[in-house]
């Protein structure tokens, strides 16, 4: 809830206005690593994004340490050895969706958001491609890319090279509900 907060702040001091504001407090990632010897596979739900239809303007902020792993020790590796999570807590996602997505009209908007991804502390420009879904007035959003280790700053030791592969897909779904500002 706190990061929600938080990306709440930082949107309102860039974006005065709230009329078209979409938040979603529980978006679902999931990361996925096919690899030789173990896949690597976990999901989280506690994923915060803000939405502004009338600008384009998205962020999405994930908890590191939220993401669940099936085998205990892994979540302990990945937390620890690759990710660092004490250090870099979150991976977020700011940017701006290029094309116009009338959220008044039901139907499927393909869509490509380019802005920053910083996971584990280290900031790159990206165009993710991604889909917007209108459905009765209920807005949604999902993408699927691929994240390189090496662009962040991910070090893989050689001893477990083969254990884990060097890029991990990522998939996102969020659900929105138009936010309202205490008092109006």
């Amino acid at each position: 809830m706190k990061y929600l907060a938080f990306i709440l702040l930082v949107w309102f001091k860039t974006n005065q206005t709230s009329q078209e504001t979409y938040v979603c407090k529980n978006a679902k990632i999931s990361i996925y690593s096919k690899a030789p010897l173990e896949d690597i596979d976990a999901v989280s739900t506690k994923g915060t994004s803000v939405l502004n239809a009338g600008t384009g303007d998205v962020a999405f902020s994930i908890p590191i340490k939220s993401l669940t792993f099936e085998k205990s020790l892994m979540q302990e590796h990945f937390n620890e050895n690759y990710m660092e999570s004490d250090k870099y807590p979150n991976a977020t996602f700011k940017g701006k969706i290029q094309e116009k997505v009338d959220v008044s009209k039901n139907g499927v908007y393909p869509v490509t958001a380019t802005g920053v991804l910083e996971v584990h502390g280290v900031k790159q420009n990206r165009t993710i491609p991604g889909k917007i879904i209108v459905n009765s007035g209920v807005v949604s959003l999902a993408t699927d890319f691929n994240v390189q280790c090496k662009d962040h700053q991910i070090d893989i030791p050689q001893l477990v090279f083969k254990k884990i592969a060097e890029t991990i897909q990522v998939k996102v779904s969020a659900t929105y509900t138009s936010y309202k500002k205490p008092n109006s």
